[in-house]
Parts: structure tokens; C-alpha cells; sequence
């Protein structure tokens, strides 16, 4: 992934630290920010929750959001990621949840993931969250999909800080 180095200033200059909840990229978004020399001063820990019990277990999802809304869902990568942020001392999580591939699950077509970030600002917790389809194999899936995760984390963090911003003039 290109330009890692600029995402790992920004992380620095905005005393950011993070932490990953991850689904169907398996880990694979820590791994590549584990490839920025100097990651340890902002990446704390990663999470690796396939089955919908480690996410309820691990990361507080609750079984009815499963239930109500599917397991391939914003409101399950929502509580994913506010999830992550209460287990840690990170004050940035991104999380993730979809179908890879090769096929569809609960109608819901593969290369279809589900992404929340959640930050602590100014004193309360701030979610964003999307759905994005990626086209390819289950491994091009999992790549674009993880590095499409990281890009965001710096999008919606400067949002926040615009918004501070213009709540502060």
C-alpha cells in the first residue's frame, strides 16, 4: 500500500493511537500498518473476531443487533468498533465485517463489507460507518477492502477535526 508513511504522520501529529476489529480481513489491516517502521507508537492492538460469539464475547456486539440486522452489517461494525475502543486505550478504532467470497451468505452478494470508525473526541464517542463493494477473489476482497479501512480512518478523523474547528471560531 502506497504512501503508509503519510497515514502513519498524521497518526503522529494528531496523537492518534488505534486499534483494529476485524472480520473478514482477518487481521490483514494491522498487518499492513504493522509494516510502518515506528507503528507501535500509535497501532495498540488488533482484534480478530470471525465467529458472531467472539464478537458478541470479545467485543460487546449484542446478539439481537446480529439478529435484526445480519452478522454483514453497519450496526454490528458499529458496535464492533465502539467495542474495540472500550477494551483498549486507543482513541481511534476502525472495524470491519463482510463476505469475501466465494459466495453470497444471507443474500448478500460476496465482496461486500461493512466498515465503522469510531473515535474518541472532545469527551464522547464519534461513529462513522459504510458499506462498500469491492469486485475480485476472495484475497483481492480482503486487500482492497483493508486498505480502503485505513485511508478512511485519516477521512473521517480530519472531518472531526473540522468540525472542532469550525465549532471553535
Amino acid at each position: 500500500m502506497e504512501n503508509l508513511e503519510r497515514i502513519a504522520d498524521y497518526f503522529e501529529r494528531n496523537k492518534l493511537t488505534l486499534v483494529t476489529a476485524e472480520s473478514c480481513t482477518a487481521g490483514l489491516v494491522a498487518a499492513i500498518l504493522g509494516d510502518v517502521p515506528g507503528c507501535g507508537g500509535w497501532l495498540e492492538c488488533a482484534y480478530v473476531t470471525y465467529a458472531p460469539q467472539a464478537k458478541c464475547r470479545i467485543l460487546g456486539v449484542n446478539p439481537a443487533t446480529i439478529d435484526k440486522y445480519n452478522l454483514t452489517s453497519e450496526p454490528v461494525a458499529r458496535e464492533m468498533a465502539e467495542g474495540a475502543l472500550r477494551n483498549s486505550s486507543a482513541t481511534a478504532a476502525v472495524a470491519n465485517t463482510g463476505i469475501a467470497g466465494p459466495s453470497a451468505q444471507d443474500g448478500i452478494p460476496p465482496g461486500t463489507i461493512c466498515f465503522a470508525w469510531a473515535f474518541e473526541h472532545n469527551g464522547t464517542t464519534a461513529v462513522f460507518s459504510e458499506t462498500r463493494h469491492f469486485d475480485g477473489d476472495r484475497n483481492a476482497v480482503r486487500k482492497a477492502g483493508a486498505e480502503y479501512a485505513i485511508w478512511r480512518i485519516v477521512h473521517y478523523h480530519a472531518q472531526l477535526e473540522d468540525r472542532g474547528t469550525a465549532n471553535a471560531g
